[in-house]
């Protein structure tokens, strides 16, 4: 029986091309904490760290930790002299990129219907952002308000997709099994992997992502408003709503 429905949120719930908005993101943050580190020290730092983040298969270490650790390491600075610039970008700055991103109607719209349905739902996004941005993309989406069961940020996330780990810890946070699951996303590689655990996948046609290899099963694909139809329906892969 399906019992669970993940959702990615950039590219599926919010409409935007996400690796523009990652360099939309960086050039706003950069200025801003120009004061303490320049920005081509710090775009680089960032990415590093990033990638030391989603790489990381520490299950001991939350991803906050790791990337704070690695940027920290990386550009020699304290946490006390960066970290309160960084929170106060989120807070002021961050939310003016809403500009940068669409919304579509129907996010909300199939994330009610699988709540409706009785089914636990997760944003499945990849934690490399802190709760305070992920938050703020989802109130862009206009799915900010709903009871989602949880939401994964790099507060509360040990692995960053596309680590299967990441999949098996957001089920575990659900109560739920693997192949209770259904990961709906626009990610080939991020995304579909979940269907290596026996997760059933929707893939998302709008702001597809597939970078060529490697390749997973896919059960169903479409777009919103597919999704929307079978969730309500019971159909597709959601044949199996308990």
């Amino acid at each position: 029986m399906i019992k669970a429905c993940l959702f990615d949120l950039d590219g599926t719930l919010l409409p935007v091309d996400t690796e523009g908005f990652v360099h939309v993101y960086l050039n706003a943050l950069a200025p801003y904490v120009s004061r303490v580190i320049p920005p081509d020290k710090l775009v680089p730092a960032v990415w590093q760290a990033t990638m030391t983040m989603i790489r990381d298969t520490r299950a001991d270490l939350r991803n906050e930790e790791v990337f704070e650790r690695e940027f920290l390491r990386i550009t020699g600075l304290e946490k006390d002299r960066i970290w309160p610039l960084f929170d106060r970008f989120y807070a002021e700055e961050f939310p003016k990129l809403r500009e940068h991103c669409g919304q579509d109607p129907f996010a909300r719209r199939v994330v009610e219907a699988a709540l409706e349905k009785g089914l636990k739902v997760a944003v499945a996004t990849n934690p490399v952002f802190p709760e305070s941005a992920i938050r703020e993309r989802l109130r862009w989406a206009g799915v900010g308000d709903l009871p989602v069961d949880f939401v994964t940020t790099f507060e509360n996330s040990r692995f960053c997709k596309p680590l299967p780990e990441y999949y098996l810890d957001v089920a575990e946070k659900l109560g739920v099994r693997p192949e209770e699951c259904v990961m709906v996303g626009n990610d080939m590689q991020e995304d579909m992997v979940a269907s290596t655990l026996g997760m059933r996948t929707f893939y998302v046609d709008r702001y597809r992502i597939d970078r060529g290899a490697p390749t997973y099963e896919v059960n169903q694909e479409g777009s919103l408003a597919d999704l929307l139809r079978s969730i309500r329906e019971g159909s597709g892969v959601f044949d199996l709503i308990s």
